[in-house]
C-alpha cells in the first residue's frame, strides 16, 4: 500500500517537473494560434491597442498540463505535496538556466560554428545563444509567476473543497486553475516586460488579457482529463487507498 503511494507521487511529480522545465525552454518560441489553424488574425482591440491577436509562447502547450498535474497532486497529496513539487521544479528550472548560461560562455569549436542547411549557412553558436539566452527579467518573471500561481492554485483548490467536499472535482480543479492562471498571466508580463523592458502598463494588460482568454478556454476544455486521470489513479491504488489518500490530503490542507 505504501509502495503504491510512493510510486504514484513519484510519477506525478516527475511528470510535473518535466513539463514545467520543458515549458520554460519551449517558451522562447512565439507562434500564431490563428495561422497554425489556417485562420486570419482576430485583430482584437484592448486598452487603446489595436490588431492584437493570439501570438503565444510555445510554453502554453505544456503549462495546462502542469496545472492539471497540480490539481491531481493536490487531490491525493494535499498542500504539502504541491508545495514540495513546486519548489523542486522552480529550483531545477533555475539550475537549468544557470547551466545554460555557463554553456553559452564556452568557446565553440571552429568546425561547429557554421552549418550548411537548405535555407543557407547557419551560425550555430549565434543560434544557440539567441534561443537559450533568455533575458534575466524574463527568467525571474517566469519563476516568480510560476510559484505564485502554484501557491494560489493550491489555496483556491482547498477553499473550494471546503464547500464541495469530495464531490465536484471539476469545480475546485478548474476553478483554482482559472484563478491561478489569471494571476500567472499578468505577473510574468509585469515583471519581464513592464519592469524589465519598460513596456507601457496598458500594453502589458492588453497582452495579458489575450493570453488569459486562451488559457481560460484551454482550462475548461481539459476539464474531462481530470476525471480520466482520477479514474486511472483509482484503478491503480484501489478504492480503499484512494479514498484514504484523498481524505488525508483534505484534512491536512483544510482552510481554518
Amino acid at each position: 500500500m505504501q509502495n503504491k503511494r510512493s510510486i504514484l507521487f513519484f510519477i506525478l511529480g516527475a511528470f510535473f517537473v518535466a513539463n514545467a522545465l520543458l515549458a520554460e525552454f519551449m517558451g522562447v518560441k512565439i507562434f500564431s494560434l490563428e495561422h497554425t489553424f489556417g485562420l486570419s488574425p482576430l485583430n482584437i482591440s484592448l486598452f487603446g491597442f489595436e490588431n492584437l491577436s493570439f501570438n503565444l509562447t510555445a510554453g502554453v502547450l505544456l503549462w495546462p498540463v502542469v496545472f492539471i498535474m497540480t490539481d491531481i497532486i493536490n487531490e491525493y497529496f494535499g498542500r504539502s505535496g504541491v508545495r514540495l513539487m513546486s519548489f523542486t521544479a522552480a529550483g531545477l528550472i533555475a539550475y537549468a538556466f544557470l547551466m545554460i548560461y555557463l554553456s553559452i560562455g564556452l568557446t565553440p569549436s571552429d568546425f561547429w560554428i557554421e552549418r550548411t542547411t537548405p535555407s543557407g549557412i547557419l551560425n550555430m553558436d549565434l543560434a544557440f545563444n539567441t534561443i537559450f539566452g533568455q533575458g534575466l527579467w524574463i527568467i525571474v518573471g517566469s519563476l516568480v509567476a510560476f510559484l505564485i500561481g502554484q501557491l494560489v492554485d493550491v489555496t483556491v483548490f482547498h477553499y473550494l473543497r471546503s464547500f464541495t467536499g469530495s464531490s465536484k472535482i471539476w469545480l475546485r480543479a478548474t476553478g483554482s486553475t482559472l484563478v491561478s492562471q489569471f494571476i500567472d498571466s499578468f505577473v510574468v508580463l509585469f515583471i519581464a516586460f513592464y519592469i524589465g523592458a519598460g513596456w507601457e502598463l496598458s500594453l502589458v494588460l492588453a497582452i495579458g488579457v489575450v493570453n488569459y482568454i486562451y488559457k481560460f478556454f484551454i482550462a475548461v476544455f481539459l476539464t474531462p482529463t481530470l476525471y480520466i486521470l482520477h479514474y486511472l489513479i483509482d484503478l491503480f491504488l484501489g478504492k480503499d487507498l484512494s479514498e484514504k489518500l484523498i481524505k488525508e490530503a483534505a484534512e491536512s490542507s483544510s482552510i481554518r
